[in-house]
């Protein structure tokens, strides 16, 4: 196994972000433990029929929604939605929840209008699952299942751990559902391992390729299917840590407007996978190079992407829907290095605060 670059001290600007990416490997071990308490989950949906998943969250939380409506959909093939929060609890909009499972996603457990969505689905008659960090938290609490991370304490603002510990919770749901949750348990492990083996390489390279970068104030990051979820985190990273505008997109939307936007100091980030998606996502990527922006590729098929400046690839995980796992980190650890290189402290950005250090 390959060994890990000698972390920054303790207190460094950004060394707290830093050592949580590092960690993540641990993190996802550490869920499995978890794995009997998911697939009881997955057992009393399956019983009460409940095949319409809803999600809902904020921020992080709301990307690995992204991701879940690809999980559930690909695996057990039930309809997932990103479901609108401010419908029911600010226009206070009663809706019928028989035959659906809500999943109320908030790595601290105190969001306060996800608590409030999470108890009203509840008593409307949805199963109830409460997907935090925090097994203690008012969430937990108001569902009627609650699955706990297990990242521990997750200091710096930015998300990380919890962020890939999300989507791995929602890949063994799915996995449960589906009746291979085995395979998928396994293959979070693996993953753990794949990461592990490849961060000390993927921070080098991250690290090597910020100087062109430190004045740029505007990025599009580019993914489809379940490499959405990863375009939306990246872009996130890059706007709370590095004060970057990045916009997430899918492959496709980028040529229906945005591209007119491209020039050579308007840089796309893509991830690339190699499935249905990667064709889009090279005709996107393609468009970017012909307005001269730089494009940076990244994903398990980031070497399928032509004339890409700068390529992070990562390990391709079994099955195929764990990339999200692996694939998120190079924008992580980009996002870390540029934050450094502007002199920005990526532990602590500027106006932000964590709600909670969670558990």
């Amino acid at each position: 196994m390959s060994q890990a670059d000698p972390l920054p001290p303790a207190g460094a600007p950004g060394a707290r972000f830093l050592a949580e990416i590092h960690e993540q490997p641990a993190a996802l071990r550490r869920l499995l433990a978890h794995d009997d308490a998911i697939a009881r989950a997955a057992a009393l949906a399956l019983e009460r029929d409940a095949r319409l998943i809803r999600l809902v969250g904020h921020g992080s939380s709301d990307n690995t929604a992204s991701y879940g409506i690809y999980a559930f959909g690909l695996l057990p093939r039930w309809t997932a939605m990103r479901d609108a929060i401010t419908l029911t609890v600010h226009y206070d909009t009663p809706l019928d929840m028989s035959g659906s499972t809500v999943i109320g996603l908030s790595q601290s457990g105190q969001t306060p209008d996800v608590v409030e969505y999470v108890a009203r689905a509840r008593a409307a008659g949805a199963l109830t699952i409460a997907v935090t960090n925090d097994p203690g938290s008012e969430l937990a609490t108001t569902a009627e299942v609650a699955i706990p991370l297990s990242a521990e304490p997750e200091l710096a603002v930015a998300a990380t751990k919890t962020y890939v510990n999300t989507l791995a919770v929602l890949a063994l749901l799915a996995g449960h559902l589906a009746g291979r949750g085995a395979e998928v348990s396994a293959g979070i492990r693996r993953a753990s391992e794949q990461l592990e083996e490849v961060l000390p390489a993927l921070e080098r390279a991250a690290a090597g390729m910020v100087l062109p970068f430190v004045y740029t104030g505007r990025m599009f990051v580019i993914g489809r299917g379940v490499e959405f979820a990863t375009a939306r985190e990246i872009a996130l990273k890059l706007l709370e840590t590095c004060r970057v505008a990045a916009e997430p997109l899918t492959a496709t939307d980028l040529a229906h407007g945005p591209v007119a936007a491209l020039d050579p100091l308007f840089p796309v980030w893509a991830i690339a996978s190699p499935d249905a998606t990667l064709a889009p996502v090279q005709e996107a990527a393609a468009r970017a190079r012909a307005m001269g922006a730089t494009l940076v590729a990244s994903g398990t098929a980031a070497t399928e992407l032509d004339g890409a400046a700068y390529v992070l690839p990562v390990p391709s995980p079994t099955p195929p829907l764990l990339s999200p796992l692996l694939s998120v980190v190079p924008g992580q650890l980009f996002a870390w290095a540029l934050a450094c290189a502007r002199g920005l402290d990526a532990d602590a950005p500027h106006g932000l605060a964590k709600i909670t250090l969670a558990r």
